[in-house]
């Protein structure tokens, strides 16, 4: 099933951009009026890395701060925020975990706006927030999650352009496209895999827009591969946790075009220096080159653009690597679609 929704996600991006397109420049167009001071997002798991790469983009794209909310704060400190001229934001592909819809509950109650985006339009999280967005997903069997997870970032790429004033998403309609080319690399995939089939540890390593892809990275291959994936942004990787690094460690890399490359070609000379062993997921020649085994993706494109295309590479790789592992990642043991914590 896994493999299954991997490969239904360039249909499912296309009908959210279609069906919620234009109700994000409505929200966006009424938010204007009353901009908010602070954007809040509140998640867990694969939303919760969604949420990271939403920080990142509507921050750099509308200049308003953006927090990750700790539920805690919410669930078992009590605390009441100040929330006035707030936007918090809840992403929870199934609406149903309680920590992420009482942390919506306190932010209404303490002046805040609330925005949902969620797979399910019955959720109880559509039910609390002030507007919600959908992922036009279809039902999501796989306990690992793929199809949603790009789901909640093309919902953050649709909102960080309505709320600059780009109303025609020409480019973020390309990421369907985009999201397809990237399929096509599942035979190389097939390949680098088994190399990789007694793999029980790794890093990833990623850095601004695509440091939710080295965290989503990681917790696949921990929940898929029981592989410990240790993550990190490529500057924080060098403050220390590289000391790790011996002969054959593996490494696996985001390096997409912009601000982040230099950093990411620089990392790789280190690790090429200790003999570690790297994936590098990149269109680079420059990051390409160095790596022990490279994913070209097909098209050159934007760094703004590149987490979508980039991560579907990485979750056929989780699948993949499951499978020849002799695991069923569909059911990892342990773990449920919906996960209830507070």
């Amino acid at each position: 099933m896994m493999l299954e929704e991997i490969e239904e996600q360039p249909a499912a991006l296309e009908r959210t951009i279609k069906r919620q397109g234009p109700r994000i420049v409505r929200f966006a167009d009424s938010l204007r009026k009353r901009r908010p001071r602070l954007i809040v997002l509140v998640a867990r798991g694969s939303s919760d890395n969604a949420a990271l790469f939403g920080r990142y983009l509507l921050e750099i794209s509308t200049g308003i701060p953006v927090s990750l909310s700790a539920p805690a704060v919410h669930t078992l400190y009590r605390t009441k925020l100040d929330l006035r001229e707030a936007l918090v934001i809840g992403i929870s592909q199934s609406g149903e975990g309680p920590d992420v819809n009482m942390v919506l509950k306190n932010s209404k109650r303490s002046g805040a706006t609330t925005l949902a985006i969620t797979n399910e339009s019955e959720s109880a999280i559509a039910g609390i927030a002030d507007e919600t967005f959908l992922i036009h997903a279809g039902r999501e069997h796989s306990v690992a999650a793929t199809k949603t997870y790009t789901g909640q970032l093309m919902i953050f790429h649709l909102l960080a352009s309505a709320l600059t004033g780009n109303k025609r998403f020409a480019e973020v309609e390309r990421l369907p496209e985009l999201a397809a080319a990237s399929l096509g690399l599942r035979p190389e995939v097939e390949q680098i895999v088994e190399r990789y089939t007694f793999m029980d540890h790794c890093v990833v390593v990623g850095r601004g827009l695509n440091y939710a892809n080295a965290y989503e990275f990681a917790i696949k291959l921990m929940e898929t591969c029981y592989v410990v994936a240790e993550r990190f942004s490529s500057a924080d990787f060098l403050h220390g946790p590289i000391a790790m690094i011996g002969r054959s460690f593996p490494a696996l890399l985001f390096a997409p075009p912009g601000n982040t490359l230099k950093g990411m070609k620089d990392v790789l000379e280190k690790l090429r220096a200790l003999s570690a062993e790297t994936v590098v997921i990149s269109s680079e020649p420059a990051a390409l080159k160095p790596a022990t085994r490279a994913l070209r993706i097909p098209e050159r494109v934007s760094e703004a653009l590149s987490p979508i295309p980039y991560v579907i590479p990485a979750q056929l790789f989780a699948a993949l690597l499951a499978k020849a592992k002799g695991l069923s990642p569909d059911r990892p043991r342990s773990l449920a679609k919906v996960t209830r914590t507070v």
